[in-house]
């Protein structure tokens, strides 16, 4: 737990604690909304690589747009912020992070 309160700039273990299970809560839901939002458009995993193709996509979408939510229920929104503007600039969004 040292190492990860040293990695993310922490100072309890309730921290690391608070953040592991934002990250897994949110993944969980991230993949419950993907679930009606795909029968929705009438994509069914009978479809096979078309399923999958869009749900993933779904998933990370949906994950993207809640973790800071799920990081605030937490109380550990500056975190999940910062966390967020990372991923995005690494995914080349970057401009609009930028001051």
């Amino acid at each position: 737990m040292d190492n990860l309160k040293q990695r993310w700039g922490l100072h309890s273990n309730w921290q690391v604690i608070a953040i592991l299970l934002a990250f897994s809560l949110n993944g969980t839901f991230a993949t419950w909304v993907a679930k009606p939002i795909t029968e929705f458009i009438g994509i069914h995993p009978s479809q096979g690589f078309i399923f999958w193709l869009i749900r993933i996509p779904l998933i990370f979408i949906v994950y993207q747009i809640t973790l800071p939510l799920a990081g605030w229920l937490f109380g550990q929104f500056k975190f999940f912020w910062d966390f967020e503007k990372k991923m995005l600039r690494r995914l080349g969004f970057g401009k609009f992070f930028d001051n």
